[in-house]
């Protein structure tokens, strides 16, 4: 498709406002293939309008008017890197809120308080939020974690590693600052005694949650670098859905490595079936989809 600029300066007054080209299936071949390459994410042909949206966002925000120049910036420009993080930060952030999936937390509360007292109180609980977004699902599990040594009359000896591949997302969760419709549903209690009224309608969560959770930018296909080790509880829900098969099965590999003899994985529903990761044993439950490591592995 001939073009007769590529590039329009702000200063041009119209370049907000021009309307994009269409996308034919060889460029949409071709990014698809790039963001496949670079996070393992595939793209469906039924997705090719919401990646047309942000692509074409991005591009009028820096005055790109062919999804070839810009492809080509993305690639190979001086700011690629730069340019690259800023995209796919909008390709990757996905909506949450807290106890998102109330069976699974469920799942990850009877665990806790059906473990040995005396191994609780001699080395503390390590959690991993695998895709953690903007922080619901890190701060739902210290929330949790918090209420079940409460009720073993434990002290609160725990710590959770979120993980996100998206830097804006980290930030934000990193802020413990939220919308109060991040909070429908959830029980008016845990609401009261977990969150402070902030600005602007916010809220935010304490200190003493807030604490409990570091965060970390981490691209999955780079798993087998994470530090990560000896983890208690890996939480890894509606992130794999995203990736091709064989991928969700190299992920779930490497996660079942980092965890401890004991240890807990909880996926989403139906992110994987008809396989059995090696070393783990399926939780029974309807409801939720996790394994136990087997206590006779060695890490």
């Amino acid at each position: 498709m001939a073009e007769t600029r590529d590039h329009l300066s702000p200063a041009d007054g119209i370049w907000s406002l021009r309307r994009l080209p269409e996308m034919d299936e060889a460029q949409f071949g071709q990014w698809r293939t790039l963001l496949e390459d670079r996070t393992g994410i595939i793209l469906s042909s039924d997705r090719k309008s919401f990646l047309v949206t942000n692509l074409g966002i991005r591009m009028r925000e820096i005055g790109c008017s062919s999804y070839q120049a810009y492809y080509e910036q993305i690639v190979s420009g001086p700011e690629a890197i730069v340019e690259w993080s800023t995209l796919v930060d909008r390709l990757t952030v996905q909506e949450t809120r807290f106890f998102r999936d109330p069976d699974a937390f469920k799942l990850v509360s009877d665990y806790v308080l059906t473990r040995p007292r005396e191994a609780l109180k001699k080395r503390p609980l390590e959690a991993w939020s695998v895709g953690c977004s903007t922080g619901e699902e890190p701060y739902t599990l210290a929330m949790l974690l918090n209420e079940c040594m409460e009720g073993l009359s434990l002290r609160p000896l725990f710590g959770i590693t979120a993980s996100d591949i998206s830097k804006p997302a980290i930030s934000k969760a990193q802020s413990g600052l939220f919308s109060a419709r991040k909070l429908m549903g959830m029980d008016e209690a845990l609401k009261a005694r977990y969150f402070r009224p902030a600005e602007r309608n916010n809220v935010e969560i304490v200190n003493g949650i807030r604490e409990r959770v570091c965060f970390t930018r981490l691209n999955v296909l780079d798993l087998k670098h994470a530090p990560m080790h000896g983890m208690n509880i890996i939480f890894c829900q509606n992130l794999l859905i995203y990736f091709r098969r064989w991928r969700r099965r190299e992920i779930v590999k490497r996660l079942a490595e980092r965890l401890a003899p004991g240890g807990l994985l909880v996926l989403g529903q139906g992110e994987l079936t008809n396989w059995q990761p090696p070393g783990l044993q399926r939780v029974p439950s309807e409801n939720v989809l996790a394994w136990i490591k087997r206590q006779t592995d060695e890490e």
